[in-house]
């Protein structure tokens, strides 16, 4: 299942905390999670410079980071982060899935937001080396769809005002258990169509996983909740035109023929690594994909015609959502009577039965951690 890399050269000193959350009360967590509101015992850190480049990798307690207040990361952003899972399959073993695209892409954010890289092999290191100490908060597989959420993330820490690249970063990872995103089963979500905010321009950071991103999303975020809405779809920058991306997740069209379409990679969307996979797991699953772009006209008028006939968005916390309504100033529309499609929940199931173990791992795309 596994594949092979390249070895780690950073080294990971583990440093356990004396004080780890009882069994008790870790159990309760883990019972009923939610989703980023409680951390697991420990952190990664490491941290750059240009004279020694990767050093001082370490397991230790987590807790607050201190930070100098001309800390380069609060005053320019430069800034970067992943987002994954781990997963505990029936036999105890925990893996993860395709780390190597997601450690692919934090190369790619790195470069665009003028940040080091951080080699495949050490980025992979510092998933197990986290897991592997805090292994006892991934929930258990059969607690429906629970897992063990990892951020890795990379700021610039230097202390310094100026406004260039910092020469002192930070790497960190952190992890927090994670209940099922739809705890009453899966519910399609009603999308809000920003006519006012643009999530990402030709040349800017669209295609880099960055903060910088998310922050300008949570004005359309707001409107989309005024108007009693659960997200935002964003159109182009030039155009106002183009189909682009939730604030979070990208976007499928199911087609009557049964073909899916999602909007092609321009280099303002984000590469997901759940995009990706859907589109592979779909072919197996008998649908003919394209990637092109998709205009607004032609989300309404096919759904308005039945020519669309399911419309579903994806992402590492949510794994597969249905949407179910699309509203924009003066108007709205149901995708499928407000129901969840078949070819959507068909896709969702062969996502899920993969990276819990239920189903076999083909292409390489599970790694294990413990």
């Amino acid at each position: 299942m596994t594949q092979a890399t390249a070895p780690s050269t950073l080294e990971f000193t583990v440093s356990r905390r004396p004080d780890v959350l009882p069994d008790a009360e870790r159990e309760a967590i883990l019972a009923n999670p939610g989703f980023g509101k409680k951390f697991t015992d420990h952190m990664i850190l490491a941290t750059w410079t240009p004279g020694e480049g990767w050093h001082d990798g370490k397991v230790t307690a987590y807790g607050p980071i201190s930070l100098d207040p001309s800390a380069a990361v609060l005053h320019y952003a430069q800034e970067i982060f992943e987002g994954m899972k781990a997963y505990r399959h029936a036999d105890g073993s925990i893996w993860t899935f395709r780390p190597e695209a997601n450690a692919a892409r934090f190369a790619r954010s790195a470069r665009r937001l003028a940040l080091p890289e951080l080699p495949e092999a050490d980025f992979l290191a510092s998933l197990t080396a986290l897991v592997e100490v805090d292994q006892a908060w991934v929930p258990s597989g059969e607690a429906g769809e629970a897992s063990l959420y990892l951020r890795p993330f990379m700021f610039a820490s230097e202390a310094f005002l100026g406004v260039r690249p910092a020469a002192q970063v930070t790497y960190c990872v952190i992890a927090s258990p994670a209940g099922a995103y739809f705890s009453g089963g899966v519910k399609p979500v009603s999308i809000w169509l920003s006519t006012d905010y643009t999530r990402a321009a030709p040349g800017g950071t669209g295609a880099a996983k960055c903060g910088g991103n998310y922050a300008a999303s949570l004005a359309a975020q707001v409107e989309a909740s005024a108007h009693g809405c659960d997200q935002v779809a964003f159109l182009d920058a030039v155009e106002h035109r183009w189909v682009e991306e939730l604030g979070g997740m990208n976007l499928y069209f199911v087609r009557r023929d049964g073909s899916i379409v999602t909007p092609e990679l321009t280099g303002t969307i984000l590469e997901g690594v759940t995009r990706a996979s859907i589109l592979e797991l779909a072919k197996d699953l008998g649908h003919s994909v394209q990637e092109r772009r998709i205009s607004i006209e032609e989300w309404r008028e096919g759904v308005a015609s039945g020519d669309i006939t399911e419309v579903f968005a994806c992402g590492t916390a949510a794994v597969v959502t249905p949407v179910g309504r699309l509203a924009w100033e003066g108007g709205e529309l149901s995708v499928n009577g407000g129901e969840t499609g078949s070819t959507t929940l068909a896709i969702r199931q062969a996502l899920l039965d993969l990276q819990y173990g239920r189903a076999e791992d083909t292409r390489g795309w599970l790694t294990r951690l413990v």
